[in-house]
């Protein structure tokens, strides 16, 4: 039973039940098949769980840059195992999506026409926030659209790696100025200077070594979907073209191996 009470005392209204809190009539009637075969149900229901972890992602990545600037280091390192947590859920769905058969997939993907996961603004924003800054990612949205400003405004703000940057000067690591006072609009680019603070971070092996450790899981987690969500790709269509007029799996092979933070890969030969 859902539950609400403010100074101890039971404010529930006697028509909140369980489904009308979580809107369920909503989220199970937003499954819609254009088609009769049986896959196709999960697809979608695969598929829009998905953008619910995107959301979820979003929501605690941005509670992540707020930690840092408070320079609360335990709540950094909870939001971050959380995180990481939920990156190991979106990557276990692709085993279930593998159990649609090339043919079965074949049998509604017709029914598609131009939708494609390229096209989700949620990933697209979360790459931004994660330090993404390129046309690419935002230019196939129509001006003016809500998918195209969320992400344009993702990539105005400081990006994750930003927000540690700022983190470690605070506690008194020597960040150099112009990193602080970078243009974030413009993707971070590697920095000896940064990279030698590292070091020191990694010698001092206290809190903030933790949150860098914390950040290449990210880092290393997100790789692992990409490459999980390549092969679910080919082992289902092989080299065929994807749907939306994206180029499938040769467009995804495209985006593995592109770290996050690079200055934090870097250091790793010299610790």
């Amino acid at each position: 039973m859902v539950a609400h009470s403010r100074n101890g005392v039971d404010d529930r209204s006697p028509d909140q039940t369980y489904g009308s809190y979580l809107a369920l009539e909503e989220v199970l009637g937003a499954q819609r098949p254009r088609s009769d075969e049986h896959d196709e149900m999960l697809f979608i229901v695969i598929h829009q769980v998905y953008e619910l972890w995107f959301k979820q992602l979003l929501h605690e990545l941005a509670e992540l840059q707020r930690q840092l600037a408070a320079g609360s280091t335990a709540h950094a390192l909870h939001t971050l195992r959380r995180v990481l947590k939920i990156l190991e859920v979106i990557v276990a769905q692709i085993d279930v999506l593998e159990t649609m058969t090339p043919r079965q997939f074949t049998s509604f993907r017709v029914r598609l026409e131009e939708s494609s996961g390229f096209q989700s603004a949620q990933f697209r924003e979360l790459e931004a926030v994660l330090g993404r800054r390129d046309e690419g990612a935002f230019a196939h949205y129509p001006e003016g659209s809500a998918a195209r400003e969320g992400i344009l405004a993702a990539m105005s703000r400081p990006a994750l790696y930003d927000s540690f940057l700022r983190y470690l000067a605070e506690r008194g690591y020597p960040i150099p100025v112009e990193q602080l006072e970078r243009d974030v609009r413009v993707a971070a680019a590697s920095v000896p200077q940064i990279q030698q603070v590292l070091l020191s971070v990694y010698t001092d092996d206290g809190g903030p070594a933790q949150v860098a450790e914390r950040l290449v899981d990210l880092d290393e987690g997100l790789q692992e979907w990409r490459y999980r969500h390549v092969m679910m790709v080919r082992r289902t269509i092989g080299d065929k073209p994807g749907t939306g007029g994206s180029s499938g799996a040769e467009y995804l092979r495209g985006t593995l191996f592109q770290p996050l933070f690079g200055d934090l890969w870097a250091v790793r030969s010299r610790l």
